[in-house]
């Protein structure tokens, strides 16, 4: 009888830990805590696929960085390490056009405009979507326009940046590497360690990064220079995972996009707000540009995107075609449909 009640058990044991066949579990993967803002984000679009799914696709989050790593995020999310994630592709050593696409955002207004640009050049460049191949993107990640946190000395002008080592992405650092600025390409994980070490003497961020990333732990100057930035692809699924789901999944994760890239637009602007509160808050004294140095900044910029564009056509790619058709977006609206979601 005992060992009646024991086998029983371990049926009961048994059928308690098999999955639901009726349940399709999605993983999630970010570099970042479940806190941060862009998790938040995360965590809005989570629920949001779950609700319209009526619970048939749950997706479990992997946050701190587990599961991928920083520069070859798109890579691993192919081959199905995560089946969706946070992903950089401005990182990836093969996606040239990603890297030097921010660059050609001089003017841009607002995040809104960033993700609208980035998707219709998109739309109307295959070699763009040529370096995202294996991943559906789900999301276009917008930002905050960054300024410059520095250790121990404030930028008044563009010629206190000579001698200095900066975190920059690349869009900005040939213009920096120009006023005498040594760039280094790190992701925002790796700031707080080198700026604390004295690897690097500062960073080219957003208020909000302040924050999100304790940055006012190792820096004491933030100045308010508006450097530009860009859209990029920022979360993708693994084609591989794509294509399980039904046709009706697939539409609803479709329309999910706008919903998580709204859920990011509100974040980030919250983000700002307390990123700046933080600053005055932590003792960061925010170091306001000198008269015409914004102006000549956005010259070097504008004049850089163009000179740099040409480098792309060592990779077949009309970088001139792209960089020009981008200003005008910018100067004149993204039309009606242009990169709609699809």
């Amino acid at each position: 009888m005992r060992s009646l009640f024991a086998l029983v058990a371990l049926l009961l044991l048994a059928s308690c830990g098999r999955p639901d066949p009726n349940v399709t579990a999605l993983t999630y993967a970010s570099p970042y805590n479940a806190n941060h803002p862009f998790s938040r984000a995360d965590i809005v679009w989570m629920k949001w696929i779950e609700q319209q799914t009526g619970g048939r696709i749950r997706i479990h989050p992997h946050w701190g960085g587990h599961l991928l790593s920083s520069n070859e995020n798109m890579l691993e999310i192919r081959h199905g390490i995560a089946d969706i994630g946070m992903i950089t592709p401005m990182y990836a050593r093969s996606a040239h056009i990603q890297r030097i696409l921010p660059s050609f955002y001089s003017g841009i207004a607002d995040i809104p405009q960033q993700i609208a640009v980035y998707r219709c050049l998109a739309a109307e460049f295959a070699a763009i979507n040529g370096e995202v191949k294996g991943v559906r993107i789900l999301a276009v990640q917008g930002g905050n326009f960054p300024g410059i946190l520095t250790r121990n000395k404030p930028i008044r002008t563009l010629a206190d940046l000579k001698g200095l080592r900066l975190r920059a992405q690349a869009d900005t650092a040939d213009v920096l590497r120009a006023l005498g600025v040594d760039p280094v390409n790190m992701s925002m994980a790796e700031v707080y360690p080198a700026m604390a070490k004295g690897v690097i003497d500062g960073v080219v961020a957003p208020a909000d990064a302040l924050k999100s990333v304790h940055l006012a732990d190792v820096g004491k100057y933030f100045s308010t220079l508006k450097i530009p930035r860009g859209a990029y692809p920022g979360r993708a699924m693994s084609l591989i995972a794509w294509n399980r789901l039904s046709p009706a999944d697939q539409e609803i994760f479709t329309r999910g996009e706008k919903i998580w890239e709204d859920a990011m637009v509100a974040e980030l602007d919250a983000a700002l707000i307390a990123g700046h509160a933080y600053a005055r808050d932590a003792g960061i004294e925010e170091i306001a540009i000198a008269p015409g140095e914004q102006d000549r900044f956005n010259e070097l910029y504008r004049a850089n995107a163009f000179r740099i564009s040409r480098y792309l056509e060592n990779y077949g790619a009309d970088g001139h075609a792209i960089a020009t058709r981008a200003a005008q977006l910018i100067a004149q609206g993204v039309p009606a449909g242009c990169g709609a979601v699809k």
